[in-house]
């Protein structure tokens, strides 16, 4: 079908509903042009014939014309419309990937934050999990320090781990006895034959416990004086036992597992914490019996510098009589150096003194030698003082070696 064929057929606009095309235009320009020809014609009825073949050739030419206009009008509207319509797929096809690109983005943020989230999800599990396990060891804490002696082992088993961290072997024992009979949880043995420090672990809890548990005040108040008392019995049997003068340290040290009981005490039972230092009684809690391990490190570590001292100062006074012998020896070899280089300064000047001479015999004629001619000539004063000197350093040298 040709473009122009298309354009007459394809509407234009439309007239309430009645869709109007460009045939119908030209129809209609047609059926106008017709009725001003019949017009003129029945105004020019009266003028003459030339005229009116004039007017109707020029209406033909009109009519030409316009129809040429409409053809070239339905023309430019079909390549409008195909620009159009061009245009149009291209910015569908330009918003549809746009929309698919955003579209696959967001799928995969979605899919990445999805990932995240499992991951974080993940994460909480195991926290759950090391929350759940940390319950059920607390638990257990719990039933180990409801026990007497499940507890005292507790305690003994993290003071064990600190000393032992902190000291050498040797330097400690654990349930060593004294000469009382009593056994100690730990004596730390101090350098420069000092008696041992003694450490207690075996700490009350019943009272405490039942004064954290305590649902009224009554109770709480009661379950107070007994820890005071039961704390007071552990202090006087720790001085008792313990506290040998001459065998122990005047001061032994007991230990609180737990730094929340070790602030608790000394926070609302000053008096406990006064009377334990009236009977030479420390409380410790891990952080504190650290501390002092340490420091008896130090101690124990400067005792072995000052046992190593003596050992020290005799190989220092060893090296100096070393370096005494090595300044003399240098001394003797810049004195054969200086000898030397009064020797070499003489040979210098003896050989200066032959090459004059033999620069001077070189200059001579010589006469034909006399008839004693085979007899030995003297030898110069000078040339025996060369020997000797190169002798006397020869020797030296090897004095020297």
């Amino acid at each position: 079908m040709e473009p122009s064929a298309f354009a007459f057929d394809r509407p234009l606009f439309l007239i309430g509903t009645f869709p109007v095309t460009a045939g119908h235009l030209v129809s209609l320009a047609a059926l106008l042009f017709v009725l001003l020809a019949i017009v003129s014609a029945r105004r020019a009825r009266a003028l003459r014939a030339d005229e009116q073949t004039q007017q109707l050739t020029a209406l033909l030419a009109a009519q030409t014309e316009m129809q040429g206009r409409i053809a070239a009008m339905a023309d430019v509207f079909g390549t409008r419309q195909a620009e159009l319509n061009q245009s149009l797929s291209q910015r569908i096809d330009g918003m549809t990937h746009r929309i698919g690109a955003s579209i696959s983005e967001q799928t995969k943020a979605t899919h990445e934050n999805l990932r995240r989230l499992q991951e974080r999800l993940a994460v909480i599990d195991n926290a759950q999990s090391n929350i759940q396990s940390l319950a059920k060891d607390m638990a257990g804490l719990q039933s180990i320090l409801a026990n007497k002696q499940t507890r005292g082992a507790f305690g003994q088993s993290r003071m064990e781990a600190i000393v032992a961290d902190g000291l050498p072997m040797g330097a400690f024992a654990f349930q060593s006895t004294l000469s009382n009979g009593a056994r100690p949880d730990c004596v730390i043995r101090m350098p420069n034959g000092q008696p041992p420090l003694v450490i207690d672990a075996k700490f009350p809890l019943e009272a405490w416990n039942a004064m954290r548990d305590a649902g009224s005040p009554e109770r709480r108040q009661q379950a107070s004086q007994s820890f005071r008392r039961d704390m007071e019995v552990h202090i006087r049997d720790i001085a008792s036992k313990y506290l040998l003068p001459g065998e122990t340290q005047e001061t032994a040290f007991l230990f609180v597992p737990s730094e929340s009981i070790f602030a608790e005490i000394h926070e609302h039972f000053e008096a406990i914490v006064q009377k334990a230092h009236r009977q030479r009684i420390v409380i410790v809690s891990p952080s504190l019996l650290l501390l002092s391990i340490q420091v008896i490190q130090a101690i124990l570590k400067d005792a072995r510098m000052r046992e190593q001292a003596h050992l020290i100062q005799g190989e220092v006074v060893r090296l100096m009589e070393d370096l005494s012998r090595l300044d003399e020896r240098v001394r003797k070899l810049q004195g054969h150096f200086a000898m030397t280089q009064k020797d070499v300064d003489d040979i210098l000047i003896s050989a200066d003194k032959l090459t004059r001479r033999g620069a001077k015999i070189e200059a001579l004629e010589l006469e034909p030698a006399p008839a004693h001619q085979g007899a030995r000539e003297p030898i110069d004063k000078s040339d025996r003082t060369v020997d000797n000197r190169i002798g006397q350093l020869k020797l030296r040298v090897v004095d020297e070696d």
